[in-house]
Order: C-alpha cells, then structure tokens, then sequence
C-alpha cells in the first residue's frame, strides 16, 4: 500500500509540473501588457506632438520644439525621473498629464520613451 501511495504522489507531482510548464505564469504576460499599454498611452497622448515613432515631423512641431524621443544624446543625457516629471508636470509647451494618467501610466510612458532611443 505504501509503494502505490508513493507512487501517487510522484504522479501528482509530475503533472503538477507539467501544468506549470505548459501554462505561462501571468508574470510572464505583463510585461507584454504594460508595452501594449505604453504604446497605446503614447499613441493616444503623445503621438500628436512626438510623432507616432517618437520623432516630431513638421513645422508646427519645430515651431514648438517639440524634443526628438529618439535622439540617443538626449536620451543620454536625461533621467528617467525628468523624463517623469516632464510627463506628468508638463514642461514649456507640453501639457501636464498628471491628472489624467495614473503614476504607473507615467512610469509605463517613461519606459516607452526609453525604448525609442536610436
């Protein structure tokens, strides 16, 4: 009785493993969600101005000097906590998104903006 007992157990074990293996665990998706996210917020509040791939086309967006999110020297240059601050205070003639966005939107848009860098 003690070796089908044992025997049991190992079968369990073994598809609970396979269980494990087969199904993603939902850590592994939201990454994946918070970019579709991010891309989404961007097109949404960002893109108008920016650029839809981060790069500010035209003369109004000149005029208004509006930054280039690709630029890896200015990307250098800036910190993830200015580029926060500039998201959700506003700056020069960006508006503030503070009160529309959530901090984790915010802190999903400065992530975005890291992954336009050239």
């Amino acid at each position: 009785m003690k070796i089908v007992s044992l025997t049991a157990t190992g079968v369990l074990v073994f598809l609970l493993a396979l269980i494990a293996i087969a199904r993603p665990s939902h850590s592994i998706d939201v990454p994946n969600e918070r970019q579709n996210s991010a891309a989404q917020l961007f097109s949404q509040n960002c893109a108008k101005c920016h650029g839809k791939d981060g790069r500010p086309k035209g003369l109004k967006a000149r005029v208004a000097g509006v930054r280039n999110l690709t630029d890896a020297q200015w990307q250098d240059r800036v910190t993830d906590e200015r580029i926060f601050n500039s998201i959700n205070n506003g700056k020069g003639k960006m508006p503030a998104f503070g009160k529309k966005l959530s901090e984790a939107d915010v802190n999903s848009l400065v992530s975005y903006v890291r992954s336009l860098k050239k």
